[in-house]
């Protein structure tokens, strides 16, 4: 058949566009958008107050319904309504309309009431946006590596929403496909972000007073039962490697808050200040490194004493190592100690007065047992000899549900119940000894540890708090003394949970049934401390770590922006090379007609750069006239694949691209 090159006619390849207006959605759409609703608010659902859960729960299954049944939207001034409705609910719920959690709560509100209002492209895109920030927002919960692992798949979700509404006939596959695709261009300019923006120090939310609720771990007081409610928790408190093999299990002695003053019901913390004197270096000292998890207080745990403390702290009189503002997020310091130091030999008389206080009118009888350990011994070191031996003769027993104690608490606790966890032996040996004229000290902490066979890292857990005391003997200083070791060795020998009775509660895990549960945890924890060591523990001093080998040696605002903004614009010029390459490469038909044009470019008849399809070919006609036929067919083919109707069949594409392939093999320039 002879193709006649007056068919070939310009193709109205690019028609002029409509007024913009706003089409209503799709079904499908919708479906997309309720669906990337409920994969933002689900993540959030725990942090949010239950009623809250429930009315967006209500409002997207309503908007599904409506869907459904093909159902008009209600008025605006329902949805407005409820709007209202709900903002006050969350301002009497949290007591104030300002801070992470009612901010957080108001925003999710408006997403699922936001479906209500959504007729079209336009109001959907509001959806999607909200729904971006709200992903953001998880952050300020947890940023463990779960999380981020959601998060990502969330953000998938979202960013696929967005690309069908861009074009609702894009099929889902497809469009899970283009949203990846741009997710990964991304990929380079969040690296950079992460490694080159100037870093904060503290949480993502630092403003309000409810950015550390939550937070747990030792407090400045210490109560019966304070510290056994701790060791209901497995979570970690710190995480601890040594450049050396881990010194023996009955010398990790982490020390915390040290308690002087006491009321009759709770120790606190006594005098402030700064010590005059560091440990004496009597043996090897020890170096490690301890990533400390947030607890809201300014003190560091270091193994009993410390000889050299991290930059930012300080170490007090009682020789702990306290940081100069609170500990509001994962900290990471070395720290230096020497186990077996003598301190406190020079002591003040006023620390040594505050070490023998005591409340006046209580325990009677724990003064009377003071008082004949006194009589009947030659010094001090025997009164703390005679105590012990007490504690161990006789029928104490070490238990994490001890009964109630009323008033006099110790002497209830030493000849009644005999029954108690650290806090108690703690309480009741420092009060005998300041009874018998001996200063002493509660130090509360945390003892002992398990190493992680995956990683290598001791894991402090809640579960490990513990306390024991302190006793001032001349020549000596301040000496530690544990009455736990001496009614519970196993205590500090092995861990917790080979001291107490099988009938107390532990958390799950620390059972010796469940080795194969924590096997599995171990590797968890390893992944999780990665991710924190790697990722979230990427501060302002790894970021200048980097940048001088960088050849950046003091870092600000100013060059860190300089440097961004140039190594963004050489990504983007890089991607922008990239993917105009791979849409050549993947556009076949591209690269048939460019064959095609090599052929002709040979005879000096390539096609110039001005020219489309139609012009080309009826230049090539006219100097070709023998190959008018050969000519058309080619370009009229090329012409219907490249700007004919937009949704073609696969089997057309196909046959349309085999037959262009083979009439131009055939084609001889």
């Amino acid at each position: 058949m002879r193709i006649s090159i007056a068919a070939l006619k310009p193709w109205p390849c690019m028609a002029k566009p409509r007024k913009p207006g706003a089409p209503p959605l799709t079904q499908g759409q919708t479906v997309w958008l309720a669906a990337s609703a409920c994969g933002v608010l689900v993540p959030l659902a725990p942090y949010l107050p239950l009623w809250l859960d429930a009315l967006c729960a209500v409002a997207i299954l309503w908007r599904g319904w409506l869907l459904w049944r093909r159902v008009p939207l209600p008025p605006r001034w329902l949805v407005n309504l409820m709007a209202v409705v709900g903002a006050i609910g969350v301002a009497i719920h949290f007591r104030t309309l300002l801070g992470k959690d009612p901010g957080v709560a108001l925003l999710t509100l408006f997403l699922a009431l936001k479906l209500f209002e959504t007729r079209s492209a336009r109001d959907a895109f509001a959806v999607v946006l909200l729904g971006f920030f709200l992903i953001l927002s998880q952050f300020f919960y947890t940023q463990s590596m779960v999380t981020a692992v959601a998060m990502v798949a969330t953000t998938l979700l979202v960013t696929t929403t967005l690309a069908v509404l861009q074009r609702s006939s894009t099929p889902p596959l497809q469009a899970v496909r283009l949203a990846g695709s741009m997710l990964l261009q991304a990929l380079p300019f969040m690296l950079l972000l992460f490694l080159f923006f100037p870093r904060v120090s503290g949480p993502l939310w630092g403003l309000p007073a409810d950015a550390y609720s939550g937070l747990s771990g030792l407090s400045d007081t210490m109560s019966p039962g304070s510290i056994s409610r701790l060791s209901l928790s497995d979570a970690i408190a710190f995480r601890a490697r040594f450049t050396e093999p881990p010194p023996d299990q009955v010398q990790l002695y982490w020390r915390g808050p040290v308690l002087t003053r006491y009321d009759g019901r709770s120790w606190r913390l006594g005098l402030s200040g700064l010590a005059s004197e560091a440990a004496a270096q009597m043996a090897q000292p020890v170096d490690y490194e301890i990533t400390l998890e947030p607890h809201n207080q300014p003190w560091l745990f270091a193994l009993d004493h410390p000889s050299r403390l991290p930059p930012n702290a300080v170490l007090t009189k009682n020789f702990q190592v306290v940081a100069k503002r609170p500990v509001r997020s994962r900290l990471r310091y070395a720290m230096q100690s020497v186990l077996d130091a003598h301190v406190g030999r020079n002591e003040s008389a006023d620390a040594l007065g505050e070490a023998l206080q005591l409340p006046a009118d209580f325990n009677p009888r724990a003064r009377a047992l003071a008082a004949s350990l006194r009589a009947v011994s030659r010094n001090d070191a025997e009164v703390v000899a005679r105590m012990l031996a007490r504690f161990r003769k006789e029928t104490f027993v070490y238990t994490l549900s001890p009964p109630l104690l009323g008033r006099d608490s110790v002497d209830e606790f030493l000849f009644d119940t005999r029954r108690g966890f650290c806090e108690h032996y703690a309480s009741a040996f420092v009060f005998v000894m300041r009874a018998a004229g001996i200063p002493a000290r509660v130090v509360t902490g945390y003892q002992g540890g398990e190493v992680n066979p995956v990683d290598g890292y001791l894991l402090v857990r809640q579960l490990d708090a513990h306390a024991w005391t302190e006793i001032w003997l001349p020549q000596r200083g301040w000496q530690r003394v544990d009455p736990t070791a001496e009614i519970a060795p196993n205590r500090v020998e092995q861990n917790l949970a080979a001291a107490i009775p099988q009938s107390d509660a532990l958390p799950l895990m620390t059972r010796p049934e469940l080795n194969w549960l924590r096997q599995l945890r171990y590797r968890w924890e390893a992944a999780s401390n990665a991710w924190n060591q790697w990722v979230l523990g990427y501060d302002e001093q790894r970021q200048y770590a980097l940048l001088r080998l960088l050849g950046i040696p003091s870092p600000d605002w100013r060059a860190l922006g300089a440097l961004t903004a140039t190594a963004g614009g050489v990504l983007m010029l890089a991607l922008t090379a990239w993917t105009l390459h791979q849409r050549r490469r993947a556009d076949p038909l591209h690269a048939l007609w460019q064959r095609f044009e090599r052929k002709l470019a040979k005879r000096g008849l390539g096609r110039a750069m001005w020219e489309g399809p139609a012009d080309y070919a009826a230049r090539l006609v006219r100097a070709l006239p023998r190959r008018e036929a050969e000519i058309a067919s080619i370009c009229t083919i090329y012409q219907a694949a490249r700007y004919g109707k937009l949704i073609e069949s696969a089997v057309t594409r196909r046959q349309q691209l085999s037959e262009l392939k083979r009439r131009i093999a055939a084609f001889t320039s």
